[in-house]
């Protein structure tokens, strides 16, 4: 008995251990992830609404870096294209980090600049959490930020 209860301590123990561990993204992985981000960018840039749409989840929700909240697919792509025409710019994402949470899902740390057309660079981060459903990446929430002055 006392064999049997230590074997599944070991077991529970091993799975904990496991479980706490960070996945690495493997190469497709990665690959996929970050044209997923770049495919984000070229809709941005382009205001390619179609694109968005099937790149994001329908639940999408965005903080952006002025406060405000954009809940649903709807939302956000209104949003999108409000900003873009608003704050007009070259703008570009540079992936920095890729962290699997599970083999399904990761969230994407990405260096984030608008050069403005008066030539003034505009740097922020965004994060991005990303979903695999059917084996096909699509974006769940996006976070604006702006770096703190220092």
């Amino acid at each position: 008995m006392m064999k049997k209860v230590f074997f599944l301590l070991l077991i529970l123990a091993s799975y904990f251990v496991a479980d706490g561990q960070d996945i690495k993204p493997s190469p497709k992985q990665r690959q996929d992830i970050a044209t997923l981000i770049d495919q984000y960018s070229i809709a941005r840039e382009t205001r390619d609404t179609i694109l968005l749409k099937k790149i994001l989840r329908a639940e999408v929700d965005q903080l952006v870096s002025n406060g405000e909240w954009r809940s649903g697919i709807g939302a956000a792509v209104e949003g999108m294209q409000k900003s873009t025409a608003g704050n007009p710019g070259s703008r570009t994402l540079i992936v920095d980090k890729i962290r699997l949470v599970s083999p399904e899902c990761a969230i994407v740390d990405c260096r984030y600049e608008i050069a403005n057309t008066n030539g003034d660079i505009r740097k922020m981060w965004s994060s991005f959490i990303v979903v695999a459903e059917n084996n096909v990446w699509k974006i769940a929430a996006i976070r604006n930020m702006l770096p703190a002055a220092q």
